[in-house]
């Protein structure tokens, strides 16, 4: 519904609603890392209640992509991505109203079907010729981050696809479309009754930042849902999900 209503008002915005000075001030538009939904639904719902009137827009997706977007004039009051290499481009074009902070840490796992019917053991059998084996592209955060693990393990894998975000790597595993995929612990844990997750070791993590927009027009909300999330109530709606916080 949330994802439904963002194309709405972006396309109100962009066909000149934003002239008035009222228009949208109760309406908050955030972005962030498809890793993040539940947790950014989960808060978006909990300003809602305690802000009456006022609505959170959220539409999530692969990082690198969003940053594009924002790059490109997508106007947007928050954004939360999944590196902070992902927001480099933001902060390139002047995009962001103040210095990002870091608000969660994540990181990678192997996730197999329920009961691993492959008995995979760790990032080695990835190179098995005969399993199926989905990554994120390397220009998305999860897949730098398999990338980062696959050459510190020594181990040269063989993707049968590679994907924009995260979500549609767990989505293949999960249709046993696949018979692995590098994804988040947090991916792993919104579907342990499907999947099943195995560690990487070393251990490879990232940090999600996040910053308010120069092209949103709630700067005000974008600060009240920012400070809602480095709370103590966002922090542990971070931990149940499987993150780690600052």
């Amino acid at each position: 519904m949330r994802q439904l209503a963002l194309a709405l008002a972006l396309g109100l915005v962009l066909s000149g609603c934003a002239d008035d000075p009222a228009a949208g001030s109760d309406e908050v538009v955030v972005l962030g890392a498809a890793s993040m939904a539940e947790v950014l639904e989960d808060l978006a719902d909990l300003y809602e209640q305690e802000h009456p009137g006022a609505r959170v827009v959220l539409s999530t997706g692969g990082s690198s992509g969003l940053a594009r977007q924002v790059v490109n004039g997508l106007p947007a009051d928050l954004l939360v991505l999944a590196s902070p290499g992902s927001l480099q481009p933001v902060l390139d074009a002047g995009e962001q109203r103040e210095e990002p902070v870091v608000v969660a840490r994540n990181r990678i796992e192997i996730a197999v079907r329920e009961g691993n019917p492959k008995r995979l053991s760790g990032l080695a059998d990835l190179a098995r010729p005969e399993l199926a084996v989905a990554l994120c592209a390397s220009q998305v955060p999860c897949g730098a981050a398999a990338d980062r693990a696959l050459q510190q393990a020594g181990v040269t894998a063989s993707p049968d696809t590679l994907e924009q975000d995260v979500r549609a790597v767990l989505t293949k595993v999960r249709l046993g479309e696949v018979d692995a995929g590098v994804v988040y612990a947090t991916d792993v844990r919104a579907a342990d009754d499907e999947v099943d997750g195995l560690p990487v070791e070393p251990p490879v993590t990232t940090d999600y930042p996040a910053v308010r927009l120069r092209g949103g027009s709630a700067p005000d909300a974008a600060q009240d849902l920012l400070d809602l999330l480095r709370s103590e109530r966002g922090q542990a709606l971070l931990v149940e999900a499987g993150f780690e916080v600052p």
